[in-house]
């Protein structure tokens, strides 16, 4: 089997992509640019995060104004990445890196550090420090799955492939230049031996590919069957006053969402919630008739959202009042609708208030009551992990 480094660096020199974390030919990578697009690009693709990856380096262009900016500042350029406890990390090991003076050079201190897995150990010592290591993410997998023809589905074959990964570099070209050698892995991956219809007529690689000599290189790599999602439900509570202003609360800093702001509501159960038990839990359910006046919910719609590890089904209620009552701790606090941008709403919560916004809007615009008007579906493609 031939898996020549040189070709492979040869076709990298000529193909590369243009990526705004990417440092230039012949200059060396920045490990905070290198950093933050790698745990960004976890479980995202690279279209999605260009954007986001511009518009953190806006507000913290060094790692130092990272380490001293508010976690909830963070939260907010993060709201809609999903897997929040990333960002969460992301700003503790800003904090310990700084204290230290920079990052450590060698994938073992690295990995110590809060956020930090084995890929992303790999690829800050490989793109920034130089050292000889292959980072494994699905991109490289799905090209040691073909070119080895490794048959065995994932993800019981991921000790296999990064076992095998570890020996695409032996080369003297790969050694030589490390970083380079795995940002070619990840742009072959990404480009030409795709998930689907690989360009094997285009590869660097294509003499010595297993797979593409059996004909299964699209088959590769296996993936066994995946279970169904569980399915959760749950109630959020949409109140809007005559000023515009909403009612928000924020979740606990850790867990699932942890740290974003979110609508009033109940927890997320495994079963449908009935009316009488999720009003419970609406806004100022607890308080007299006397002090807010009779709060008119009506059903603004439903939302479906997939996370990592179940399905969640969102009914969404909601109401408008001439004046909101002042809220205490229990309640949360009052956002004007016009600066909701200004908080970490997650992709799902976005939704959520969108739905319910456009439903009272609707009402207001045609001088129906909220009843005539039906509330529409909206399904969330965008998934989000559960970050701890």
């Amino acid at each position: 089997m031939t898996l020549s480094s040189t070709a492979l660096l040869t076709w990298y020199d000529r193909n590369r992509r243009a990526l705004p974390w990417r440092a230039l030919p012949g200059h060396p990578a920045d490990p905070y640019h290198v950093w933050i697009s790698e745990i960004m690009l976890q479980q995202t693709t690279v279209t999605a995060v260009i954007p986001y990856y511009q518009r953190f380096l806006e507000r913290f262009p060094t790692l130092e104004a990272l380490a001293a900016a508010p976690v909830d500042d963070v939260l907010v350029l993060w709201a809609g990445l999903g897997y929040y406890s990333r960002a969460r990390n992301l700003h503790r090991c800003a904090g310990i890196v700084a204290e230290n003076g920079g990052f450590p050079r060698d994938v073992e201190s690295l990995r110590a550090l809060p956020g930090i897995g084995p890929y992303t150990a790999a690829a800050i010592a490989a793109i920034a420090f130089g050292i000889p290591v292959i980072p494994v993410d699905g991109n490289v997998e799905r090209v040691t799955a073909r070119v080895f023809a490794i048959e065995a589905p994932l993800p019981g074959s991921r000790k296999l492939l990064a076992t095998q990964a570890a020996t695409l570099n032996r080369e003297k070209a790969a050694q030589a230049r490390p970083s380079d050698f795995a940002q070619a892995l990840f742009d072959l991956g990404a480009g030409i031996c795709t998930p689907r219809s690989p360009a094997c007529v285009l590869c660097p690689w294509q003499g010595g590919c297993a797979a593409q000599k059996s004909g299964i290189q699209a088959l590769l790599p296996r993936r066994a069957p995946k279970g169904d999602r569980p399915a959760r439900y749950g109630v959020h509570f949409l109140l809007i006053d005559d000023a515009g202003r909403l009612l928000m609360r924020k979740r606990p800093p850790s867990g699932l969402l942890g740290g974003t702001v979110e609508l009033p509501g109940t927890e997320w159960l495994c079963a449908l919630w009935n009316r009488e038990d999720a009003f419970i839990h609406a806004p100022f359910s607890d308080r007299p008739a006397g002090k807010t006046g009779r709060i008119r919910w009506e059903a603004a719609g439903e939302i479906k959202h997939v996370f990592t590890h179940f399905s969640l089904s969102v009914a969404v209620y909601a109401a408008r009042l001439p004046v909101m009552p002042n809220p205490d701790d229990r309640d949360g606090f009052l956002v004007r609708a016009d600066e909701l941008q200004k908080n970490a709403l997650s992709s799902l919560m976005r939704k959520c208030v969108e739905t319910g916004l456009d439903f009272i809007g609707a009402a207001g615009r045609d001088g129906d009551p909220p009843s005539k008007k039906s509330g529409t579906m909206r399904n969330v493609k965008l998934t989000e992990g559960e970050g701890a």
